[in-house]
């Protein structure tokens, strides 16, 4: 078990010490990092994403578990306005980095290590927070950025995000059955080959972006480990109460619960310094997403152990 446990993680450490370790010769700069995140982003995560929801198996089990995870980003939402002075004076983006989780930039790497080739669990997970975060939590963001928004504007960012289009596109071709028919037809080993090479690299790469990016600021270690502290304590109340009401209408799947205990150990979303002003608290909440990330990575171990005993 320790050796499956090994083969999981070490590579998970390894290449996100990489990333740290490019940062600290240099080996590419700021603009190289911005057209690794261009491929992740506009590339190889969208084929990841299109072909998990593509191959979803959907059911009332994928509308329970979207409406519960939803509610719930939705709650820790509304628990970090509630939350906010407990870090002064850098309770201002705090409600955002105790809701929703980085699903797209790290969860399915680390699934997919997890459990190979069934990436739509961990969709059936991400589907509801992903919706959650270009609605009502991009929305609210926005608004605490000073920024004005509505409907036609998130209607707009939806349209113009790849990873967006691709999971409603997975997601309608999934539902209804030209999906599935595609892919037993003669040509769908070849097209899921295509998709499953061009998606291959997104792992290495995400880790290598996420341990580049990671920084500390030690003037701020309190209000980050507060911070933290407060994260995991509202993600494990949304988890238990998440994984109660879903396993209370179905039975019990251990693969689904580990999606969720994946999901919800994640570091808030790293899109928060794109769609919002954070002169001020930029430094705060880079250090904190990289706190986060750490501590996600350690988790990564433990929940790796769960799933193989």
């Amino acid at each position: 078990m320790v050796l499956s446990i090994l083969r999981m993680a070490l590579p998970v450490l390894i290449t996100f010490g990489l990333g740290c370790l490019c940062n600290h010769r240099k080996v590419f700069r700021s603009d190289g990092l911005a057209g690794l995140k261009a491929v992740v982003g506009n590339v190889t995560l969208p084929a990841v994403l299109f072909f998990a929801f593509l191959t979803a198996q959907y059911s009332g089990r994928i509308a329970l578990t979207f409406a519960v995870v939803f509610l719930s980003c939705v709650l820790g939402l509304a628990l970090g306005f509630l939350l906010r002075r407990l870090v002064k004076p850098y309770g201002k983006f705090l409600p955002f980095l105790l809701t929703n989780f980085e699903g797209g930039m790290l969860g399915y790497a680390l699934f997919g290590l997890l459990y190979a080739g069934q990436t739509q669990l961990f969709a059936m997970v991400d589907i509801g927070q992903t919706f959650c975060a270009f609605t009502v939590f991009l929305a609210a963001l926005k608004a605490t950025g000073g920024e004005k928004t509505d409907l036609r504007i998130l209607g707009k960012n939806m349209l113009h995000n790849v990873v967006f289009v691709c999971i409603v596109l997975g997601a309608l071709l999934g539902m209804l059955g030209i999906g599935q028919w595609v892919l037993t037809s003669p040509v769908g080993a070849i097209l899921q080959d295509v998709i499953q090479f061009i998606a291959a690299p997104t792992s290495a790469l995400i880790l290598i972006i996420v341990g580049y990016e990671l920084s500390f600021e030690k003037s701020l270690l309190l209000p980050v480990l507060k911070t933290v502290g407060l994260r995991l304590a509202v993600m494990v109340s949304l988890l238990v109460a998440s994984a109660f009401i879903v396993f209370h209408f179905i039975p019990f799947d251990k693969p689904l619960f580990v999606a969720m205990l994946l999901a919800y150990s994640m570091p808030a979303p790293f899109i928060i310094p794109l769609y919002a002003d954070v002169t001020g608290h930029g430094e705060y909440i880079s250090t904190t997403l990289s706190v986060q990330t750490l501590l996600s990575l350690a988790l990564f171990i433990g929940i790796a152990a769960y799933s193989l005993s």
